[in-house]
């Protein structure tokens, strides 16, 4: 077996394994109890996971000792078997490995509060783990992981306590949360250095976030160190279903993410809580494409894309045959649409009739949202049913992550191609917090790259498990984008990646600086795909003020504001002729930049958005 310190200068890519209390959950092992005792009393099933994730291409495996320190073995009756669990967790991933395959004794945060927040002290804390570590070189791990760690002060023991022990190799990774930082409030940057100064061979991230997450503090961290990275994410945000937590993350979204963690420094690229080794498998596999593996020999070492896997009695429907809108937007004609909210209630007589007015003025779609700032209406998809057989013109419907899982979007999706709709635009979804509801439960499954990812394969005739689903879908995909998004760079990195996964062509957030869509316009030209430039007529200094302050993503020019206000101070009719006004001028400033446009109807009034355009 050779040392992994070794390889930590070596140019290769390794894989890690992905959860083992997953997978223990999955073969039916509920969690009131202690899963690391089962290294006791079910060997063979702790066993067979190890064995699952090597099959898969993982070359480094943890053991199953997450939680065995005292402390947290302490409830179940099991502390004075500490050592004799912590040994056999080791042996029994040594029986599962192969000779490549390293086994990293696994340690977890102890579950108890240290000072300054606690009464648990420093030296108490170390001894803890100095316990735990004793034993797992005991087993003889091949290097130590340290992980889901939120507390550096903690972290920081665990780190003394081997280094007492063994110069064995560290892994020491922290968890983050939705704003990027630890539980504690500690940044990317500052746990990077601070690991670094404590001597951890490779610092990395797990668990905590889904992998888009960890991708954007793996860019923050890399220019402060030299030590490797790791990158382990749960497969997408967790959900709680009575009392269980459930991840959704499709093994191809992990996989297409393993391979962006390797582009930002990532040497070991595994997976967490959710994971299993079918995400494993497709990690492995896109790794190698990056970093061939001399263990094995494959067929291919490119990475795997969805035409590769459509079935071959499967045609793929061109852009140009999917619809009106699609064909239009495919060879490159411009293409008018008027964004049209659903009715609040289930009657949909006054919401059809303004939108018989598009279709009489030759206007090619109507845009749906889907329930914009968590508002309630109608669906989108049952709008959008309406508006095609009812009045006759193509619908764009918006579909968001928001408020379905994975199975549940795969459903609507399937319907929605069921009833012949074809033009979609995918959004990631506004919180229910922005709504009247903010107590609702988000679910986020998966972003809008994601959803983008899952539409191209559906397209393509597969299900996200590269399943065939029979006949593919035809939807145009759409997807949103913000010119004028607080971190430009950010935006543009999301929108390369939602080429990537599929869409073709954009819509943006309502355009008020048209110098700021030129300039981003710029910065997209690599990845150029139709842009559709999103318009909004205004009808008041208070309607400004409420898109500039309230509406994410719009940025409502001073010059723009100061007009309106002085035309609402002689009148509603003139602050509405103003807004047409400024909207029209806006449109032919981007006209010849863009391949279309969406204009809004205020308040539900498409007579407005008609107006607009009347300069064309």
């Amino acid at each position: 077996m050779k040392d992994f310190r070794e390889i930590l200068g070596s140019d290769r890519i390794y894989v890690f394994d992905g959860a083992v209390g997953t997978r223990l959950y999955d073969k039916g092992i509920y969690i009131n109890r202690s899963y690391d005792e089962l290294n006791l009393v079910a060997p063979d099933l702790v066993r067979e996971v190890h064995e699952e994730y090597v099959k898969a291409g993982a070359d480094i495996i943890e053991t199953n000792s997450f939680g065995a320190t005292r402390h947290k073995l302490l409830p179940y009756g099991l502390e004075s078997k500490l050592r004799e669990i912590n040994v056999a967790a080791v042996q029994i991933a040594r029986s599962a490995a192969n000779e490549e395959t390293f086994v990293a004794g696994a340690m977890g945060p102890l579950g108890i509060r240290v000072e300054p927040f606690g009464p648990t002290s420093f030296d108490e804390a170390k001894e803890l783990y100095l316990e735990q570590a004793e034993a797992l070189l005991e087993g003889g791990v091949d290097l130590f992981i340290l992980e889901t760690f939120s507390e550096l002060p903690v972290i920081e023991q665990a780190i003394k306590a081997i280094r007492e022990l063994t110069d064995l190799p560290i892994v020491a990774q922290m968890a983050i949360q939705m704003d990027g930082n630890t539980t504690f409030g500690t940044s990317p940057e500052q746990f990077t250095v601070e690991l670094d100064r404590l001597g951890a061979d490779v610092i990395g991230l797990n668990c905590g976030m889904g992998p888009n997450h960890v991708l954007t503090a793996l860019e923050k961290m890399r220019p402060l160190t030299e030590r490797p990275f790791s990158a382990q994410p749960n497969a997408g945000l967790p959900r709680d279903v009575q009392g269980r937590q459930f991840y959704m993350g499709s093994p191809e979204y992990m996989a297409t993410f393993a391979r962006r963690f390797v582009q930002a420094g990532a040497k070991f690229v595994g997976g967490c809580c959710g994971t299993t080794p079918v995400h494993i498998k497709l990690i492995s596999d896109a790794i190698r494409s990056i970093s061939p593996r001399q263990a094995q020999v494959f067929k291919t070492t490119k990475p795997v894309e969805v035409r590769d896997l459509t079935p071959e009695d499967v045609r793929v429907v061109p852009a140009v045959e999917r619809s009106n809108w699609s064909r239009k937007v495919a060879l490159g004609e411009f293409v008018t649409s008027v964004e049209v909210l659903p009715p609040k209630g289930c009657d949909a007589v006054k919401t059809l009739d303004s939108i018989r007015l598009l279709k009489d003025h030759g206007v090619d779609a109507v845009n749906i949202p889907d329930g914009p700032r968590a508002q309630t209406r109608m669906s989108a998809q049952a709008t959008a049913v309406l508006v095609e057989r009812d009045i006759g013109i193509e619908a764009v419907l918006h579909y968001c992550c928001r408020d379905r899982n994975l199975l549940g979007m795969m459903s609507d999706l399937l319907g929605a191609a069921a009833l012949g709709l074809h033009n979609l635009l995918i959004i990631t979804g506004d919180p229910p917090k922005m709504g009247p509801f903010p107590d609702a439960t988000a679910v986020f499954d998966i972003d809008s790259i994601g959803l983008t990812n899952m539409v191209s394969k559906l397209n393509h005739g597969l299900d996200l498990g590269n399943n065939p689903i029979g006949t593919p879908t035809a939807f145009s995909i759409g997807v949103g984008v913000n010119p004028g998004a607080v971190n430009l760079d950010e935006e543009i990195r999301r929108f390369e990646w939602k080429v990537e996964a599929g869409a073709e062509y954009a819509i943006t957030q309502p355009v008020f600086d048209t110098e700021q869509l030129t300039r981003f316009l710029d910065r997209i030209a690599h990845v150029r795909i139709p842009i559709i430039a999103g318009i909004w007529p205004l009808v008041s200094f208070r309607n400004a003020e409420f898109l500039h302050n309230e509406v994410p993503g719009v940025n409502v020019t001073p010059e723009i504001l100061e007009r309106m206000r002085i035309a609402s101070e002689k009148g509603k009719d003139e602050a509405r002729e103003e807004g047409i006004a400024i909207a029209r001028e806006s449109l032919l400033e981007v006209k010849d930049m863009i391949q279309g446009v969406q204009v809004s109807a205020p308040f539900g009034n498409v007579k407005y958005a008609l107006q607009v355009f009347d300069v064309i």
